[in-house]
């Protein structure tokens, strides 16, 4: 058979960075890059496998002159689409200092200890109950899941079953109660564990897209009543789709009498409890049992990092327990025990709260965020994002050509093209804001509210003013009346 020398990879890491850190820059910056060589970049990324290796000088200069080029720019300040989050220079240096040194959250090195750091960080910035137990994972969709399958482990041990180790069959059927604007990332749960997606009550909202208490009240009583079992209710802390904000102590009200498990979702609205005009509305936040946010999203974490937060972690450690191993738990001489060698210290158990084993030190990034910035730098960047929302809003009052779909509680502002009915103005709104797509300059969402087709632009990036807000209502307004 022939052979071939085989390629070794390259273990020059500043060289390395030393190409691709122009490309990279140009993006960290929110640039569209300017030196786009060719438009056929999708024939050189979609080939077939390669037989011999390219070696790392060709590697790296596909990276900066193909891939770095095309890649999504969600951290430009025109990009207010769903909720993404766009990371400054200091986190995205984190991230690699994560890739090199952080690969595993556990033994005694820095990446265990500033996981725990990060998570009583983060905790003591969003103003939840000193010393909760977390555990950080990918983002909200994972971090609900995590509470919830503690909420059902509670909800069964009440009726002396154990749901994780015994399963579900034979079991009343259990429900979660959410608003009808609840993230489908709990259906998605919901089924996982095992409760089935039609577990979930999407309940009707208030006419300001937050949960109806009187609702959540008529639900958990019709439900008792048959037999069937509420394992959760859910209070959302800033929903995707607007930004509302539910009645969060009246859910608690609701949640104390019947005496179920009270979560809250602020994957991506908690940070807003750090501005002084907005944070009334999080009254009751404390009341809950568990609690997620985002780092991802607002404070600017590379993607990938949502944090939940538990009253009593003994619930999350039975519900996701991988049980004893020798190759865990024999393998430390020293576990939980301080001093001695790094190797011997497997440090916080993360394993037995979450569905990983094997898992990044993510809180390397979420501490470096929060060690440059401080709690006064988040602040400012919510109260400036939930003001952008404001004065979108108003800039949107004053335009006859558009119509605002709803008052913006956090830095979340939706609206619409107006048209002759509700038809003619949903489809001239989807027009307006596929023309944006095209043009990429300006890139909001769209969604729903109220049953109307909205343009919907969420503002968490730092990079973003008020002269970015004003830029896109233009771009709407001009594209609607060119029409």
């Amino acid at each position: 058979m022939p052979t071939t020398t085989p390629t070794v990879p390259s273990i020059d890491l500043p060289a390395a960075l030393a190409s691709v850190s122009p490309a990279l820059d140009e993006l960290a910056r929110g640039h569209w890059p300017s030196y786009r060589v060719h438009d056929d970049w999708r024939t050189e990324l979609d080939r077939a496998l390669p037989e011999a290796g390219a070696g790392a000088d060709e590697t790296l200069r596909v990276l900066a002159e193909t891939v770095a080029p095309h890649g999504a720019p969600f951290l430009a300040p025109g990009f207010s689409g769903w909720i993404v989050g766009a990371p400054t220079a200091v986190p995205i240096a984190a991230g690699l200092v994560t890739a090199v040194g952080g690969q595993q959250r556990y033994l005694g090195f820095s990446g265990n200890v500033l996981e725990e750091v990060a998570l009583r960080w983060v905790a003591d910035l969003c103003g939840l109950p000193s010393g909760l137990p977390g555990v950080l994972s990918s983002g909200g969709s994972v971090a609900n899941l995590l509470a919830l399958a503690a909420a059902r482990q509670r909800a069964y041990e009440r009726l002396g079953q154990d749901p994780s180790r015994e399963g579900l069959h034979a079991l009343p059927p259990g429900r979660v109660y959410a608003s009808e604007e609840l993230h489908h990332c709990f259906l998605k749960a919901a089924g996982a564990l095992g409760l089935g997606r039609s577990a979930v009550r999407l309940l009707p909202t208030d006419g300001r897209q937050r949960l109806d208490v009187g609702a959540l009240h008529r639900a958990l009583a019709a439900d008792v009543a048959a037999g069937e079992v509420p394992v959760a209710v859910v209070g959302i802390a800033g929903t995707t789709n607007t930004g509302a904000i539910d009645p969060l102590d009246g859910i608690a009200d609701a949640a104390t009498e019947y005496d179920v498990w009270y979560h809250i979702d602020g994957a991506y609205g908690l940070f807003g409890v750090l501005d002084p005009d907005v944070a009334p509305r999080f009254a009751g936040l404390s009341r809950a049992d568990s609690w997620v946010v985002d780092m991802h999203k607002w404070l600017a974490v590379p993607t990938g990092t949502g944090a939940t937060y538990v009253r009593d972690s003994a619930y999350l450690g039975r519900a996701l327990t991988q049980e004893p191993s020798d190759y865990i738990e024999g393998a430390f001489a020293n576990a939980g025990v301080p001093g001695g060698s790094p190797w011997d210290q497997i440090g916080t158990p993360y394993q037995e709260w979450s569905l990983e084993l094997s898992a990044a030190a993510r809180g390397i990034a979420v501490w470096a965020t929060l060690h440059e910035v401080g709690r006064d730098g988040v602040r400012q960047r919510v109260v400036g994002h939930n003001t952008l929302a404001q004065h979108l809003a108003e800039r949107i009052r004053h335009e006859p050509a558009l119509e605002l779909l709803h008052e913006p509680e956090l830095s979340v502002c939706c609206f619409r093209v107006r048209g002759n009915d509700d038809r003619d103005a949903d489809a001239r709104t989807d027009r307006v804001l596929r023309a944006l797509h095209s043009d990429g300059v300006h890139v909001p969402s769209g969604t729903r509210v109220g049953g109307r087709f909205a343009i919907r632009a969420c503002f968490v990036n730092p990079r973003q003013t008020t002269a970015d807000a004003d830029a896109l209502v233009d771009a709407v307004v001009s594209v609607a009346l060119s029409e």
